[in-house]
């Protein structure tokens, strides 16, 4: 029987005069019913990835997939970058709370007067990676190659590499995301990203290419981050916090658990995923350690530090990639969101 409470019962009594008790009774479950406050319904938030759905993108699907945004209260929308796909533009519109950013865009978009900042990394290594014929034994190597590198390349990590390896612009030629020119000459070697190039060049060559990830050469900045205006981190905090919460649970789910719910969402997004590549791309990431490993095992999942930001604002001014004057770099990042988050690998 339902328990009314004593205040409703003295109502009742003076007020429902002739009702039965049986109505009255039903009447005051309804109104005890009415009294207790509404469940908040889900709260949309949107998020745009830098590609077409991959592994790389596997932890947000997972978290989709897996129900972890819902029961933080949040009604996601996982949206597709692409080659032609203007993120921080779009986010700065407002068709996007967050967008999957890299450190070295993010930081430079403040040089541009826009105010975007990391609050949680996915990946604490680049997946970016050179890629060379299987003769190729040591990185310095290359130095008598020709090196396929494409636009984005060239103001980010080429002066880095010239500087560091002494590679030279003539060796250098523009990379078109096609991996033909490297098939066909084994004095080339080109870019690519950990878990889509090497597994294309096996696949067609029967090869195992060479492959150095420039995390693991000195490469500092974090990739396949989580950024927001600040106009956001001030006006939804708590959905921001909900947000990186939920996808570094959904990283740990994905690399550590069952995989397939996050990939059939990547496949849905993206019909031209296989799952030869996402189970190339999974295993590739986890011996990497490009989400679970460095300051991840430490601290958690997502993490972001101090130390590697400043490595990376340094490392940008060094090379003249940014003006020190225009940018403070403790603007383009903040740690509230993750510092104590603590989802362990």
């Amino acid at each position: 029987m339902t328990r009314i409470p004593t205040t409703l019962r003295h109502l009742l009594r003076h007020h429902l005069g002739a009702a039965t008790r049986g109505t009255a009774l039903a009447l005051a479950a309804t109104a005890a019913l009415l009294a207790q406050p509404l469940a908040h319904a889900a709260e949309k938030f949107t998020y745009i990835t830098n590609w077409y759905a991959e592994a790389e993108h596997g932890g947000f699907y997972q978290a989709q997939a897996t129900g972890l945004y819902a029961k933080a209260g949040l009604d996601v929308t996982l949206k597709m970058g692409g080659p032609q796909v203007n993120m921080m533009q779009l986010m700065m519109a407002g068709q996007a709370d967050c967008i999957m950013g890299f450190d070295v865009q993010t930081i430079q978009a403040w040089e541009k007067g826009i105010q975007a900042v990391t609050v949680a990394a996915a990946f604490q290594k680049d997946p970016v990676v050179m890629i060379a014929h299987p003769d190729v034994k040591q990185f310095e190597q290359l130095k008598s190659r020709t090196l396929l590198v494409g636009s984005a390349g060239q103001v980010t990590y080429w002066p880095w590499l010239k500087t560091k390896y002494g590679f030279t612009d003539a060796q250098m030629k523009p990379y078109n995301f096609s991996i033909q020119p490297f098939l066909a000459d084994k004095n080339i070697a080109q870019q690519g990203y950990l878990a889509s190039e090497p597994f294309s060049i096996e696949r067609e060559s029967k090869i195992k290419p060479s492959v150095f990830m420039l995390s693991d050469l000195g490469w500092p900045p974090y990739a396949m981050t989580v950024v927001c205006s600040t106009q956001t981190i001030q006006k939804r905090p708590r959905q921001v916090a909900a947000f990186v919460k939920a996808s570094m649970e959904g990283w740990k789910s994905y690399l550590t658990g069952d995989p397939k719910p996050g990939n059939a969402l990547i496949k849905k997004d993206n019909p031209n995923m296989t799952d030869d590549l996402l189970a190339y791309g999974i295993s590739s990431i986890r011996q990497q350690g490009a989400v679970l490993g460095g300051d991840a095992a430490r601290y958690g999942i997502g993490i972001i530090t101090d130390e590697r930001m400043k490595q990376t604002y340094d490392l940008l001014v060094q090379h003249k990639l940014l003006d020190p004057a225009k940018v403070d770099v403790k603007k383009t990042y903040t740690t509230q969101f993750v510092k104590d988050l603590k989802v362990m690998p």
